[in-house]
C-alpha cells in the first residue's frame, strides 16, 4: 500500500510512489494507493480502521519514520520502519524545517485524538 496526499490535479504522491515501484519491478497488481494519506496521522488510521491491517512496514526518510511510528502507537498500529535514502542537502534543509511543525503537530493530535480528514467505506485489499 502506498499512502500520500492527492488533493491537487496535477500531483499525486501515491501514483508517484507506485511508478517508482514498478519501475523498480515492483507488480503494479501488487500495489494499493491510499488517495487520502494527506497526512501521515489519515494515513495510519486509515491503514487500521479502512484497511484493517494493525502490522506494517513504513518506508521513509528516518525523521518521517519516528513520526508515522509514533502516531502508530497511539493508533495501535504496530510499524517497522525501514529509512530510505536521505535527499539533497537543499531538500533536507526544508523537510527538515517543516519536520519541526510536523513533529509539534503530531504531538497535539495525539494529545486531543485528532481524527483523519476522510475515513470512508471499509476496503479489502
Amino acid at each position: 500500500m502506498v499512502s500520500g496526499d492527492n488533493r491537487h490535479a496535477n500531483y499525486s504522491e501515491p501514483e508517484e510512489m507506485k511508478a517508482s515501484l514498478v519501475s523498480r519491478g515492483v507488480p503494479a497488481s501488487d500495489i494499493y494507493c491510499d488517495y487520502a494519506g494527506g497526512r501521515t496521522l489519515d494515513s495510519v488510521v486509515r491503514f487500521k480502521q479502512i484497511f484493517a491491517y494493525a502490522y506494517g512496514i513504513v518506508i521513509s526518510q528516518e525523521f518521517h519514520n519516528e513520526r508515522a511510528i509514533y502516531l502508530a502507537e497511539h493508533y495501535g498500529v504496530k510499524l517497522e520502519g525501514f529509512n530510505a535514502r536521505e535527499v539533497n542537502v537543499f531538500n533536507a534543509f526544508k523537510t527538515k524545517t517543516r519536520e519541526i511543525a510536523s513533529r509539534t503537530l503530531a504531538v497535539i493530535n495525539v494529545i486531543f485524538h485528532a481524527q483523519p480528514r476522510h475515513l470512508g467505506e471499509k476496503v479489502r485489499i
